[in-house]
């Protein structure tokens, strides 16, 4: 199972939220290049990087961060890269600065025809972002919540064409209270496709029991908070990660 660190943009710089709650932020680093060195040289083997701006503006806002990160890790690792991806020529353009996989995450809600044709015009390249909360999907940076069922809306997307689903649980986004395992499992055991997970993962604890299911269909946790205010190791985390992968 990888673990995957989180870089959130922010006006140019490395920060977390809390709950999605732009107005409360934490700075983390001032150079999103150094950022995305370091965690490689830690041994991340993948990259999620999120444009906040974006994800409320509903268009990249933090482009000149993430090419510094895509440079700064060269062809290494991959990028996948979320916030604000709302038409093709944006999908089109990460992909030429380097990103590897982009996330679509309000505009797969609201629109998705947009992303039926972005499975079609950029197959292998597409990850949808399902954020709920209580099994409900939020939409506009967490800020709207909706009346859909993140399970049937996950098998629509599967039947797109989609690479993945990132489920994240935005009642424990930045709390460090654990990742919601039991609401993952549920998702991922009603897909095909891998469900990557999100939201409050804050110790070795929580990666010993997303190890125990992994085989239900979950490749990966994203780290945010815990990794940067020094709870988990990122290091010791993957290393946990993959013994319970091969134990």
């Amino acid at each position: 199972m990888l673990i995957i660190p989180a870089i959130d943009l922010k006006d140019g710089q490395c920060v977390r939220l809390k709950q999605g709650l732009m107005d409360q932020v934490t700075v983390f680093s001032n150079s999103p290049g150094e950022q995305a060195r370091h965690w490689l040289a830690q041994g991340a083997r993948r990259l999620h990087v999120v444009d906040l701006d974006g994800a409320f503006a509903g268009k990249p806002k933090n482009e000149r961060a993430i090419k510094q990160i895509v440079q700064a890790v060269g062809d290494d690792i991959p990028v996948q890269l979320g916030g604000g991806i709302r038409d093709l020529d944006t999908i089109e353009r990460c992909l030429d600065d380097g990103v590897s996989y982009v996330i679509i995450g309000t505009a797969a809600v609201k629109n998705p025809g947009f992303l039926h044709d972005a499975c079609g015009a950029f197959p292998g390249h597409i990850i949808v972002g399902l954020d709920a909360r209580d099994g409900k999907v939020a939409v506009d940076g967490w800020s709207k919540m909706t009346g859909h069922d993140v399970i049937d809306l996950a098998r629509k997307y599967e039947d797109y064409g989609v690479e993945a689903i990132i489920y994240t649980d935005i009642g424990r986004d930045g709390m460090l209270s654990g990742i919601n395992v039991e609401a993952t499992v549920k998702l991922a055991q009603a897909l095909l496709i891998p469900v990557i997970a999100s939201g409050g993962l804050s110790s070795l604890d929580d990666i010993q029991q997303l190890c125990a299911v992994e085989q239900e269909g979950i490749s990966a946790a994203i780290a945010g908070r815990a990794i940067y205010d020094g709870s988990l190791d990122f290091a010791s985390a993957q290393a946990a990660a993959d013994r319970g992968t091969n134990p």
